[in-house]
């Protein structure tokens, strides 16, 4: 791997990364899109799979898992910093503890909740794509990049939001929930499609990274 393709890697690699961790810190705040209801890290969460997408097809199924558990330990670092931040004692003239707490509280049991989740939906994702890749001989990235990302979508959305705010919302709001999250998911990975196209060519423009045998 050349140097050009190592700058591309550790750029799609910091997408990810702060994408992930976005969205974990976002999901605090529910929002109201028209009648649908969603966390706001649903906005972000979706680009987590194009990344891991583009990785694995451009430099292989162990890079791409990787960059998973890179991702992993950098939200148990996220969410520490932000724990000792909370319990750390403000300052006499700082006014903001309550709210503070109100936004950041909330933060530990979403991003647990996001743990017990995110390794089991984007390894399937990895794992799902490179299954297509197989079977396709390499051909058809559009099928590959939706249907990996649909079905871990799925899986993602169902066990997070069950986990993260059962017993916070009621059992209709929380069906709502899990259906605006997945069908605003599904339709994303739709229009990413093409940016995963451009992200491949683009990674590829320096050389085709072979894939390691698995």
């Amino acid at each position: 791997m050349n140097l050009k393709s190592t700058e591309k890697l550790i750029l799609l690699s910091g997408v990810f990364i702060v994408s992930i961790v976005a969205a974990n810190i976002a999901s605090a705040k529910i929002m109201a899109l028209g009648k649908w209801v969603i966390d706001a890290g649903t906005l972000v969460f979706p680009i987590t799979f194009l990344m891991t997408d583009t990785i694995s097809e451009v430099y292989g199924k162990k890079i791409a898992y990787r960059v998973v558990i890179t991702g992993f330990i950098c939200t148990v670092l996220a969410v520490a910093v932000l724990t000792l931040a909370r319990i750390a004692p403000p300052a006499p003239f700082w006014t903001g503890q309550e709210a503070f707490d109100q936004v950041v509280g909330t933060v530990p049991r979403l991003v647990f909740a996001s743990l017990a989740t995110y390794l089991i939906s984007q390894t399937h994702d990895i794992w799902a794509f490179d299954f297509w890749k197989r079977k396709t001989q390499g051909k058809y990235l559009w099928l590959r990049n939706n249907f990996s990302t649909a079905v871990s979508q799925g899986i993602d959305t169902c066990l997070f939001t069950v986990f993260a705010f059962a017993g916070t919302v009621a059992t209709r709001e929380l069906a709502a929930m899990i259906l605006s999250v997945y069908v605003f998911k599904v339709v994303f990975a739709l229009v990413d499609t093409p940016f995963c196209y451009l992200l491949v060519r683009w990674c590829r423009n320096e050389g085709r990274i072979a894939e390691e045998p698995v």
